[in-house]
């Protein structure tokens, strides 16, 4: 198997490579194995299956330099681009991404996070570095779900999660009890900075993170720092007007592109929508035209192609969602897709029990680490 390099943090390292029997390229992520826990990252990619996620296709378990040492190798599929190329790649040369394209990457954005959302579970690092584009069909998946959690009312998780400029305020405030509303926050910070060319809260730290934010946003309420975080209602805030949403963009932005940031970037977790509800908001409604295609002639992607289990998600937005001339394809056979299978799902959005496993599992002997019933926080 030739492997090459081609990312690398502080989880471990992933490599593109060749499958032999294939010629096929993958991606795979190598993670050392801590013993003690079960790797969240692991369970939550054998459950999903969507259009807008990247597929985890097998995984196995190798040894390391050390006796004791044990990695997990998830082995994804390979997509070369990422939103976050593609937007430098406008910004070297001072232009702005096409709002074609941020229709396309934002609302498949949405529907990925529509999807894991109905599974009770919050990516926490949404931002366009882990968000892949396969440039001709201009396909966007979801991937890098390291900092993934099923999320569980009452059960407390870390605030110290997700890359800084997409980080949302409540996260900043150290709120343990945060929703998956975290995510949308930060879909918000990836069309706001689409749109500007640059990102829209650039904060130095956490708290310049807020000030940032505050420049925008204006000072938060009371009412609006006790849904945040109620232990900071007496904290003293400089108090700051906030600024005309339509004076942050240039003027040639569509009206329904800045009605759209509006809605996603509220201080208040529960006031902002859904990603469902942003998918069928008049700002995507150029992809829903039957006539549309990408800029390079070629026809959209699978946008439409939604399974029983995403319909039954909002089914009151249904009809926006599916279009007219789609309107009578039934789920099995994919609404608006290009002969993609759909998978029907449950229609208990929030049911946490295993699935029958996508992906192979390939254990060399002598390899399987101990799981233990402890999880991370």
């Amino acid at each position: 198997m030739d492997t090459k390099v081609i990312g690398n943090g502080s989880f471990g390292v992933v490599y593109q490579a060749k499958l032999c029997e294939t010629n096929e390229m993958v991606a795979i992520k190598k993670v050392l194995q801590d013993k003690r826990f079960k790797n969240r990252e692991l369970q939550i990619m054998r459950r999903l299956e969507h259009c807008n996620i990247v597929k985890l296709k097998y995984f196995f378990y190798s040894g390391g330099e050390k006796k004791d040492e044990v990695y997990l190798n998830l082995v994804l599929e390979y997509i070369p681009e990422t939103v976050y190329k593609v937007s430098r790649h406008y910004s070297k040369s001072r232009q702005t991404v096409p709002i074609s394209f941020i229709k396309l990457y934002m609302y498949q954005l949405m529907r990925s996070l529509g999807y894991i959302h109905s599974l009770g579970i919050c990516h926490r690092d949404i931002k366009p570095q882990n968000l892949l584009l396969h440039p001709e069909t201009g396909v966007l998946k979801l991937c890098d779900f390291g900092s993934a959690k099923h999320l569980v009312k009452g059960e407390p998780n870390v605030s110290y999660i997700c890359s800084r400029y997409y980080r949302a305020p409540e996260l900043i405030f150290g709120a343990i009890d945060y929703t998956t509303k975290i995510d949308v926050w930060s879909a918000g910070c990836v069309l706001a900075e689409l749109l500007l060319g640059q990102p829209i809260f650039p904060g130095d730290s956490g708290v310049d993170q807020l000030v940032e934010i505050i420049k925008v946003l204006g000072t938060p309420t009371r009412e609006q720092i006790r849904e945040m975080n109620p232990n900071y209602t007496e904290f003293k805030f400089p108090q700051i007007r906030s600024h005309p949403w339509q004076k942050v963009f240039r003027s040639r932005t569509p009206p329904e592109a800045i009605d759209l940031v509006s809605r996603l970037l509220e201080y208040t977790p529960s006031l902002r929508i859904t990603p469902l509800q942003a998918c069928a908001e008049p700002f995507f409604d150029e992809l829903r035209e039957a006539n549309t295609l990408l800029p390079n002639g070629r026809p959209l992607p699978p946008l439409f192609n939604f399974t029983e289990h995403e319909l039954s998600i909002q089914p009151n937005l249904n009809s926006i969602l599916v279009p007219r001339s789609q309107a009578g394809n039934t789920p099995s056979e994919g609404v608006g897709g290009s002969g993609t299978v759909s998978q029907v799902a449950s229609a208990n959005a929030t049911t946490d029990q295993p699935e029958q496993p996508p992906a192979s599992e390939l254990t060399p002997e002598g390899t399987q680490p101990q799981p233990a019933a402890t999880d991370m926080a």
